[in-house]
């Protein structure tokens, strides 16, 4: 099978959090040479529309209609790339772009999602403190709120929870606190508990053994910066103690695109603001270019 090419994305939408920065990951990463790294493709910028910083009284979540609309633009993006037999590496921004990711594959048939990210991102608008939808994400994806973000086009779930896979998370703390409500049981979920004992390529190879199965047409993958320990990414908004080492996370990327099944990926939540001597955007164009570069491929 000859190896697709690698068509980058760059979706710097803030849409889903109070604060903002996170919009320059894409020109950080650019700049580290990414796009080179990994021989792509430079397939345009998506204008994101102005945030407002009073959550929608309907749905309880910041931004919402901006969030409604703008999802279909970026998943006509992320639609023109697959439909050119390209992989699409998406460059957000925050963890709500993965609506428009999920969108473009709801579209065409039935994929999963490997999320693996350092939060569930399955809060509920009246338990989220701050109305934030990149708290929401996988639970609006999966067809969990109100159906402004879950029922996009109209396509409710975007993923079927039993199509997806949590990876790696470890805000059980912030779940407590705040009352979200639990993972669906029919959602697999490998919290970083469990890819400890498991290991983390065995944990991999389940997780990608669950997204390959027959009935499947492939899956995406959501790479959230702060699945990462907080001791090497620190530039991410919300810091929770631990995370997954450099190798941990390289071995999860190496074993989900070796199924030859992925079908895209997007990249969310770093904020070179927040990166002081810049060696965790280092560490993450690093990481992206080992797993996505001619030496994998």
């Amino acid at each position: 099978m000859p190896t697709r090419r690698h068509a980058i994305l760059e979706a710097p939408s803030t849409l889903g959090l109070a604060t903002d920065g996170v919009e320059g990951l894409p020109d950080r990463l650019l700049d580290l040479g990414l796009a080179e790294r990994i021989r792509a493709r430079r397939a345009g910028r998506l204008t994101v529309p102005p945030k407002d910083p009073t959550p929608d009284p309907g749905t309880g979540t910041l931004n919402a209609e901006a969030i409604a609309a703008w999802s279909p633009r970026l998943a006509d993006a992320v639609g023109a790339v697959l439909d050119s037999g390209e992989f699409p590496v998406v460059l957000g921004g925050d963890c709500t772009i993965l609506l428009g990711s999920m969108l473009a594959l709801r579209r065409r048939g039935r994929y999963g999602l490997l999320f693996i990210d350092g939060n569930a991102d399955f809060f509920q608008p009246e338990a989220e403190p701050n109305g934030e939808g990149a708290s929401m994400d996988l639970a609006f994806a999966t067809g969990y709120g109100p159906a402004l973000l879950t029922n996009i086009e109209g396509r409710a779930p975007l993923v079927r929870a039993e199509d997806a896979v949590a990876f790696a998370f470890r805000d059980h703390e912030d779940q407590a606190e705040f009352g979200s409500q639990p993972l669906p049981p029919e959602l697999r979920a490998y919290d970083l508990h469990a890819v400890r004992r498991l290991g983390v390529e065995n944990a991999a190879r389940a997780a990608v053994d669950h997204l390959t199965r027959p009935e499947l047409d492939g899956f995406f993958l959501h790479l959230d910066a702060d699945c990462l320990d907080d001791a090497i990414m620190p530039a991410v908004d919300f810091r929770v103690p631990g995370g997954l080492s450099w190798d941990e996370l390289a071995a999860a990327l190496r074993i989900a695109l070796a199924s030859r099944k992925a079908v895209g990926l997007e990249v969310t939540i770093y904020n070179p603001r927040l990166d002081r001597d810049g060696s965790a955007g280092r560490g993450l164009a690093d990481i992206l270019a080992a797993a996505l570069g001619p030496a994998a491929r």
